[in-house]
């Protein structure tokens, strides 16, 4: 997925924005996969560390992330990825989050706006741009940049695999009849060009974003504590 790759360069900005000595937060840090971003830094995580697929070693603090265990105005940056559609109470996430940073202190964060259901049962939310700016308001942030985590070339990079995966094979799926077995066959000489098509796309989209048409399938923004 071209969403890793974008990800990864959305925490290495976060990194070079900060000064040597800097505090920051991972939040909902998993088995944190950019903590080598922030060597320079004071890199502090945060999980509730019960999802069995992650290796959490790394987290500081095992916590609600409506209730970090740590005193107001501590991080110069909060970084929380792909964390947010996972949370029932985003608002209150998002209070929190603004408590524990410093005035002025910045808030790097992603979610999804199209993805299919993942980490199930825990997967609650999708978030509109709207959604984020009404959200950001709300909890005391101003926002200074919103934009996609990957071109619409990811997004159809995305939805081709997932369509490779996931169309059915069997006539009967069809309707049955001469429509159904004629609707197989045709998806089963598809699936491949669907394999490389998405790779197409999904390398295109890794060399450059397009983002001036299309769909949109997870955001990304940065905001200050106001």
């Amino acid at each position: 997925m071209t969403a890793r790759h974008h990800l990864a360069e959305f925490a290495r900005d976060a990194s070079e924005s900060l000064l040597p000595g800097a505090i920051i937060l991972d939040a909902g840090a998993g088995d944190s996969p950019y903590r080598e971003y922030f060597g320079d830094v004071i890199y502090e995580a945060a999980d509730w560390c019960t999802r069995p697929s992650h290796d959490y070693r790394q987290v500081t603090y095992v916590c609600d992330l409506t209730a970090i265990p740590v005193e107001s105005n501590r991080y110069d940056c909060v970084l929380c990825t792909q964390v947010l559609e996972h949370v029932p109470e985003p608002a209150k996430v998002l209070r929190e989050l603004n408590r524990v940073l410093k005035p002025g202190g910045k808030l790097w964060i992603s979610a999804p706006l199209s993805f299919e259901e993942h980490e199930t049962p825990h997967d609650y939310f999708r978030y509109t741009q709207y959604a984020w700016k009404y959200m950001m308001d709300e909890a005391g942030f101003d926002i200074e940049r919103l934009e996609w985590v990957q071109g619409y070339l990811g997004t159809l990079a995305y939805q081709l695999n997932l369509a490779r995966r996931n169309l059915p094979k069997r006539a009967v799926d069809y309707g049955g009849g001469s429509f159904g077995y004629l609707a197989a066959g045709i998806v089963r000489i598809a699936k491949p060009v669907l394999m490389g098509l998405a790779w197409l796309f999904a390398r295109a989209d890794v060399r450059r974003k397009y983002t001036a048409g299309g769909h949109c399938l997870d955001y990304q923004l940065v905001a200050s504590k106001r």
